[in-house]
């Protein structure tokens, strides 16, 4: 009889957390979903979908300040990616003072109400600097303060065979009177893997869902040809009449993957986040071929328009890197040995 750990998402974005929950391997040991709560309706019929389709009602679709977490239901295990946006250095840090900052306290309401045995909470490397670090420390200090032994680390998704460069903070949480206590898994066991290997091996399939190529337009096309791989617009050498006329020289415009490294990050604001570019022809990724380097598989079908989809893309998880994380989870309560390493926040 397998051990079998219900799991409750806030937060939960278009199924990355949960793809690597319901296919985490580790013998005995079963994550299941239980109910998950977002506010965007393409992202929720995305989760639904892919993750729930016999449940539909188990997904959430409402901003969380109007969820009633009364009507959730009890769940072993919690996950919650609470917005970046306040986060991330690439805005303006605004942290606990902005609209998205505060919003990890409705994760701490449902460990207090429900009590899980465990957690999984995410977000981006920037939130250790917000507010001067006031706020990780805060988060940290409600964390435990709700019940829970925790293991903060900076996961740099590309040491775990991710083909992006990709780096988050992730929290696992035991609640204090269980006898188990998480471990880093090490990176050392995951080859590096690259973009071009990513998106080429094996090929899309040509009935691929997702896979529409955005048309470019004809200066994108000219600009484009005088970028090399790695580079970006303002590192290429472009005619003046190409040049891009800025004061924010943003490092991933119309930047080329190099296809021999992990790609760049792969983003989702900024009403849809990076395009990313491929390395040798005239045009943006496909969003299947970006779903590609956040490594959900190919029959992961995203809803809604294509914008839409490339904004829930660069929004998601890594479903790999979390499947690799939710196994160490369950080894960890299975009393299986796993290679780990020292936990890391730089």
């Amino acid at each position: 009889m397998d051990t079998v750990f219900k799991l409750g998402e806030l937060f939960c974005g278009p199924g990355g957390l949960a793809w690597g929950a319901m296919n985490a391997d580790v013998p005995g040991m079963k994550i299941e979903h239980a109910w998950a709560n977002d506010y965007d309706y393409d992202t929720c019929q995305t989760y639904i979908r892919n993750i729930c389709p016999d449940d539909p009602e188990s997904v959430y679709c409402e901003d969380v300040h109007m969820l009633d977490l009364d009507k959730l239901g009890p769940i072993d295990a919690l996950a919650f990616g609470f917005p970046c946006n306040d986060f991330s250095v690439v805005g303006e840090q605004l942290g606990f003072k902005g609209k998205f900052g505060p919003l990890y306290t409705y994760g701490i309401s449902v460990l207090l109400q429900y009590k899980p045995k465990w957690f999984l909470a995410e977000n981006v490397g920037g939130i250790r600097s917000a507010n001067d670090g006031i706020a990780f420390k805060r988060i940290q200090s409600d964390m435990r303060n709700a019940g829970y032994r925790i293991c903060p680390n900076l996961y740099h998704f590309e040491d775990y065979g991710i083909p992006q460069a990709r780096h988050r903070m992730i929290i696992i949480g035991i609640r204090e009177d269980l006898p188990y206590e998480f471990k880093i898994p090490s990176p050392t066991e995951y080859p590096a893997k690259s973009c071009r290997e990513a998106i080429e091996n094996p090929p899309i399939p040509a009935d691929a869902p997702n896979n529409e190529i955005t048309k470019q337009s004809a200066q994108v096309v000219e600009r484009l040809k005088y970028i090399k791989p790695g580079q970006n617009a303002f590192t290429a050498d472009l005619p003046v009449e190409l040049q891009i006329k800025t004061r924010t020289k943003i490092s991933q415009i119309y930047k080329r993957l190099d296809p021999d490294k992990p790609s760049y990050t792969i983003t989702g604001s900024g009403g849809g986040g990076t395009h990313v570019y491929h390395w040798s022809e005239n045009r943006a990724l496909t969003n299947r071929e970006r779903a590609r380097l956040q490594t959900f598989p190919d029959d992961f079908v995203f809803e809604g328009s294509k914008e839409s989809v490339r904004k829930q893309i660069g929004m998601a998880v890594p479903a790999q890197g979390a499947k690799i994380i939710f196994e160490a989870v369950l080894k960890t309560f299975a009393g299986i040995e796993y290679p780990s390493t020292e936990a890391s926040l730089s």
